[in-house]
């Protein structure tokens, strides 16, 4: 299968050399990787640059209001579990506008993947400071730098309980493409935290300093099973920056809770409403 698959006839609108290109590429890719086209899968759109993926990605999608994109794709999940669903957010929609949302998925352990461009600025209202700014970054809404403390997206999904938490860096492609397929194949709720260049508003953070701080976790020798040790390796930030799997582990999914589910997709079951029960209990 092609990534053409994917393709509609609609050009991206991303400033040139924009993450959001990677991203998009690698995503392509990791539904190829796992043989699921266009009518498979199902996603979920925040509102940010990212969310205008909705415009040239081929699949089911939906786009929610800022910072609801994650109750959308537990809804669909609900009514479709065997389907995988996939969010597509930013650091400002799910972390800032979102962010309530964000931690009582973690802690249901929805069964959704969250891949969550993180470029540290809100791009598409051209670069206010978002939740992730590192401090000192200058933006419009911070001319002076960001004086507080930023938010970890992978840090938070740790500490709310999520079962699997990433990160991964747009520039590169292949890691990136293989995280999003472990993220999709495992049963519960997801994080990809992809470290993302804007190139037009945040240039302190651009691919050549990204590529000359990150590095392999597990190629470290470092085992994904200890959330204690995941949450301590999720904020680190300095001259390294951890990059590949912080935390794994086995627990039954939001959807697997319920009984209903277990005879079939809700969408396929028969709806039996007793009018005159309702009537009797509530009148």
């Amino acid at each position: 299968m092609s990534t053409f698959g994917f393709t509609t006839d609609h050009q991206p609108t991303w400033c040139p050399g924009c993450g959001d290109f990677g991203i998009w590429t690698s995503v392509k890719n990791a539904m190829n990787a796992m043989e699921l086209g266009p009518d498979d899968v199902f996603f979920a759109y925040g509102i940010g640059c990212h969310g205008n993926m909705y415009n040239w990605m081929k699949t089911y999608g939906f786009a929610g209001l800022h910072g609801r994109s994650l109750p959308v794709a537990q809804g669909v999940k609900l009514a479709h579990h065997t389907m995988p669903v996939l969010c597509i957010t930013g650091d400002g929609d799910c972390i800032g506008e979102g962010g309530n949302h964000f931690i009582h998925a973690a802690k249901r352990n929805a069964d959704i993947t969250v891949l969550l461009f993180d470029n540290q600025v809100y791009g598409l209202t051209t670069g206010q400071a978002s939740p992730t700014a590192r401090p000192g970054l200058k933006t419009k809404s911070t001319p002076h730098g960001v004086v507080d403390m930023p938010l970890s997206p992978a840090a938070l999904a740790i500490t709310a309980g999520a079962t699997f938490v990433a990160r991964g860096f747009a520039g590169d492609g292949k890691g990136l493409s293989d995280l999003i397929v472990k993220a999709v194949r495992h049963k519960g709720f997801s994080l990809v935290d992809i470290l993302q260049p804007c190139v037009t508003f945040n240039k302190d953070f651009g691919y050549p300093w990204y590529r000359e701080h990150i590095y392999d976790l597990n190629s470290t020798g470092y085992m994904p099973d200890n959330r204690v040790k995941a949450f301590d390796k999720a904020m680190e930030w300095g001259e390294k920056l951890p990059v590949g799997v912080f935390f794994e582990e086995e627990r039954p999914a939001h959807t697997d809770q319920y009984e209903m589910l277990k005879k079939d997709i809700l969408v396929k079951q028969p709806v039996v409403v007793d009018v005159e029960s309702m009537l009797h209990e509530f009148i």
